[in-house]
């Protein structure tokens, strides 16, 4: 049963940050979302949920510009989409990917990438360097900035990867699965991380497979099945994917290839 959007916003929430409305996606000629409406507010944490092809990915791609909507309307920070060019507002950690994109770099280069969009020509000032430096500090891999980034594991890949997000002091930051095939030193870390993202105002929207150590972060919860939208309020009493219908425990990623077309996002 669908409920409406304006379920349960919390009372600290702000203006709308994403707004879709009766949104329609289509991959492959395949319908993924259909008719989907998601509000996140400033200051928000929203976790999306739902089993495997329910479309969450598909939703928070569609938000960064990488799968365009074939119906419906998409606005940030109050602007629609086709007039927004400010993308050093938003942080963006794709699925399932790794820092180093086959490009040998130490762990510094790689967070400070995401710095770049905030500099003029690409020149870095003190509080650049200084904003590179507290990421690395947040995710707790200060002490490896000079290592190659291809002698980390799996979960310090990840870590990197939120941090270069971090990097630009995004006030809308997006991550899809930031959990998935991380340990669970890795997952503390990460949740410790944007506790105080959260501290600081960010606005937070997270594809999750299931809330864990996120789930006191966890303003509200909109869960998709078949591209629509199912429930937007509190999260579900049984927490994560596993309590909604449909999961079957089978958890595909994206290709590790994959990058959002908006390269300010990631540059």
């Amino acid at each position: 049963m669908a409920v409406s959007r304006e379920e349960a916003i919390p009372p600290r929430a702000g203006g709308p940050v994403i707004g879709l409305r009766a949104a329609t996606a289509s991959l492959g000629g395949r319908p993924v979302l259909r008719g989907v409406d998601l509000t996140v507010r400033t200051g928000e944490v929203v976790a999306l949920l739902g089993a495997n092809g329910s479309g969450k990915s598909t939703a928070v791609r569609s938000v960064i510009g990488q799968v365009p909507l074939t119906g419906g309307e998409l606005s940030l920070f109050g602007t629609e989409f086709r007039r927004f060019r400010d993308w050093a507002r938003i942080g963006y950690v794709p699925q399932r990917t790794t820092a180093s994109s086959g490009v040998p770099a130490t762990v510094r280069e790689v967070v400070t990438a995401g710095r770049l969009a905030r500099t003029k020509l690409g020149i870095l000032r003190r509080a650049d360097r200084d904003a590179v430096h507290r990421a690395l500090e947040l995710v707790g891999m200060a002490d490896r900035a000079k290592d190659s980034v291809s002698a980390l594991s799996g979960g310090q890949h990840q870590r990197v990867l939120i941090a270069r997000a971090l990097a630009g002091e995004p006030e809308l930051l997006i991550m899809d699965e930031p959990m998935a095939g991380v340990d669970l030193v890795s997952q503390a870390v990460l949740a410790s991380a944007l506790r105080e993202q959260v501290a600081r105002g960010a606005t937070v929207l997270l594809v999750l497979h299931e809330l864990g150590p996120l789930e006191p972060l966890i303003d509200r919860a909109v869960v998709l099945r078949d591209g629509c939208v199912v429930h937007d309020g509190p999260p579900p009493e049984a927490v994560g994917q596993h309590a909604l219908p449909g999961h079957d425990h089978v958890h595909p990623h994206a290709d590790a290839a994959a990058e959002p077309l908006r390269t300010g996002l990631l540059s």
